[in-house]
């Protein structure tokens, strides 16, 4: 028993060093692949506009290839297969359309149910194509980015050290959720709501080990939310948006100036999509055993 304890214990502080090395090394990459842009911005007197669409990309970008070559990494350092991380496209094409699929029927019902008790309203409609275009890309490299980050790395670290799934799943969704702690805010309900998305997000990966359900997903719940509907993401805005809204309602209902993610609706389709996708994956398992 207690050898067995023993080995639980290493095992637990090998994945906490390689998840602390992990972000602390893809920083640091981030950090100097950030240099030619501050050189290019210092010699040419230029001003970036640092809420400027064109920047958000390239900063994104550079956070993905930071972050990814930090996995590649570890990987390697650990001698682990890259094939870990999850990033594998051969027939993941239904994967890829149900992560669509689920985004598109949460926001129906979400905002649909918001319409209608009133808690809502569409001030205006405008299309701004360069926005609605600009932010797609910006969100599928924020998507591809934090899923490698939380999901790929992190809890695909946990789950070949042998932990239980759903104890790993909570504990990266924690961290998932911490990621946001800066953001705008951010109080006791968005954080728990994030930590909830993270299970959501997670969930297909425990049976999967693949990335591609997850990513799409959170690609266009963020899109849908932000740029389309005309909520904040995460508390952060997403310029010219598609809608125009009007919250009516209370903050508990609507989710304020955090966006829909701060709602008790939202907790709601959260907790039911993630028992939903995990109910489903089980009784796939139960009837291929």
């Amino acid at each position: 028993m207690e050898m067995k304890s023993n080995i639980i214990w290493k095992s637990t502080g090998r994945v906490a060093k390689d998840i602390l090395l992990f972000y602390v090394i893809g920083t640091l990459i981030m950090v100097f692949l950030h240099v030619p842009l501050f050189v290019v911005h210092i010699v040419s007197g230029m001003k970036i506009q640092k809420d400027g669409l064109p920047l958000l990309v390239l900063e994104s970008l550079l956070m993905l290839v930071g972050y990814l070559s930090a996995a590649i990494l570890m990987l390697r350092w650990r001698k682990l297969p890259l094939s870990l991380l999850g990033l594998s496209l051969k027939g993941r094409g239904k994967d890829l359309l149900a992560g669509l699929g689920v985004a598109v029927l949460l926001y129906a019902v979400g905002f649909g149910v918001s319409l209608l008790i009133g808690m809502v309203e569409v001030a205006s409609v405008q299309l701004v194509p360069r926005n609605l275009l600009g932010r797609l890309l910006l969100f599928l490299l924020m998507a591809v980015t934090e899923e490698i980050m939380v999901r790929g790395f992190v809890l695909g670290r946990m789950l070949s050290e042998g932990m239980n799934r759903f104890v790993a799943l909570f504990l990266s969704s924690a961290l998932f959720s911490a990621m946001h702690l800066l953001n705008p805010n951010f109080v006791l309900l968005p954080f728990v709501n994030v930590l909830l998305g993270g299970c959501l997000l997670g969930a297909s990966f425990l049976y999967t080990r693949n990335l591609c359900f997850p990513i799409v997903l959170h690609w266009f719940w963020n899109w849908l939310q932000g740029p389309v509907l005309g909520y904040e993401v995460s508390g952060m805005d997403s310029g010219e948006t598609l809608l125009t809204l009007r919250l009516t309602g209370s903050e508990l209902l609507t989710g304020g100036n955090f966006g829909f993610e701060g709602s008790l609706l939202c907790t709601v389709l959260l907790v039911v999509g993630t028992l939903v996708i995990i109910g489903y994956y089980e009784r796939r398992g139960r009837k291929e055993a």
